[in-house]
């Protein structure tokens, strides 16, 4: 998985260290390409964690709002695992839904067969981790820090 293990890696260290408020779902969309758009339905606000085709330094944090999304052409895609973002949320628009979205990217250093993120990214993951919380308390919906936080599962970097 490479660095594009961002997504599940964040969602099991926040899973693992915080309790989110009833109403709140964190889950793991995995590689949902055509598939994004029903999973998105209905929801007021979403906020996702991905790696983003961006020009920077791997593992620098970038944050995209709904409408900077929506603001260029979908590009080219050139496999089932791309996740066709900009087509679900138009799709969604299409439906008379416009949900409020943050999407929290960090700039990949390898894509590819690895066990795990680099180091790079690896070392973003606070910095997203507070940017997801800091989205849920703008929104008023705060995670809470468990009391004993659990070690995150991470079964993708083991060997088995």
């Amino acid at each position: 998985m490479g660095d594009d293990a961002l997504g599940p890696t964040a969602i099991a260290h926040l899973v693992a260290g915080y309790e989110f408020p009833a109403g709140v779902h964190v889950e793991d969309l995995g590689t949902p390409g055509n598939d994004l758009h029903p999973q998105l339905a209905g929801r007021d606000h979403i906020i996702l964690v991905d790696v983003v085709k961006a020009d920077g330094t791997p593992g620098e944090v970038r944050e995209y709002r709904r409408e900077a999304i929506l603001a260029h052409a979908p590009g080219l895609r050139t496999g089932s695992h791309d996740p066709g973002l900009k087509e679900a949320l138009f799709a969604l628009e299409f439906a008379g839904e416009e949900p409020e979205l943050l999407l929290v990217g960090v700039v990949p250093g390898e894509i590819g067969h690895a066990k795990g993120l680099t180091s790079a990214v690896r070392v973003a993951l606070p910095a997203v981790e507070a940017a997801v919380l800091a989205e849920l308390e703008r929104l008023g919906v705060p995670a809470t820090p468990r009391a004993a936080p659990a070690a995150p599962e991470l079964w993708w970097e083991h060997d088995g």
